[in-house]
């Protein structure tokens, strides 16, 4: 299969994917949106944010929000924290900025759903790399000059809301060896793969292994 033919079947099937699950899921949406705002009466429950996408270009990525509010005002005020939080696995156990409601949706990844939006915008693909921030993506290159290698191979993808790596235990693994595999991933241009990982995505979110 050329790579011009994998990327038109991908995004069909990215198109596919995200218009069935924005209208069929569209009901959990409400109940999520919700109970979000009944646990801290704050606005808003979706969270944006910018990303790192295909060729470094940013885009705006979105979330349930499964913290606080200023959870990103605590974070970069807070040395400690946010050394933790970029030690490559990017989250930490028993987060303080995740609340009650977020520490469920987070565990299931249904505070991805919003990123059906991203799919569909094209922004994003179904299956794919993590989508880095511009602040971590910065950091880890710093922090080993043969990560720009591999970051170059991912970020000439789209990055998605599941992959090789989120159907592989997520953050049980470090994140040398999941860079690898999501450059891997990047150079594979198979429908095939791409079916796999689809298929393993809801075992691996309702076994919810190294998701916190």
């Amino acid at each position: 299969m050329t790579k011009k033919v994998y990327l038109v079947l991908k995004r069909s099937l990215d198109i596919f994917i995200s218009l069935s699950a924005l209208i069929t899921l569209s009901p959990l949406f409400v109940f999520i949106s919700l109970f979000i705002f009944l646990e801290d009466r704050k606005f808003p429950v979706v969270y944006s944010q910018k990303r790192v996408g295909k060729d470094r270009k940013l885009f705006t990525f979105y979330k349930f929000r499964s913290m606080v509010v200023n959870a990103d005002e605590i974070l970069f005020s807070n040395p400690k924290l946010y050394k933790v939080m970029r030690t490559g696995v990017n989250k930490m156990i028993d987060d303080p900025r995740v609340t009650k409601i977020g520490k469920f949706i987070r565990k299931y990844s249904l505070d991805e759903l919003p990123q059906f939006i991203n799919i569909l915008k094209g922004d994003m693909s179904f299956v794919g790399p993590r989508a880095y921030r511009p602040d971590e993506l910065q950091r880890y290159e710093k922090e080993k000059s043969n990560r720009v290698v591999y970051m170059n191979k991912i970020l000439s993808i789209k990055p998605g809301l599941t992959g090789f790596w989120q159907v592989s235990g997520r953050s049980k693994i470090a994140f040398d060896q999941r860079i690898k595999m999501e450059a891997e991933y990047s150079q594979k241009n198979s429908i095939l793969l791409d079916f796999l990982i689809i298929i393993k995505t809801p075992f691996a979110v309702l076994k919810a292994e190294g998701a916190y």
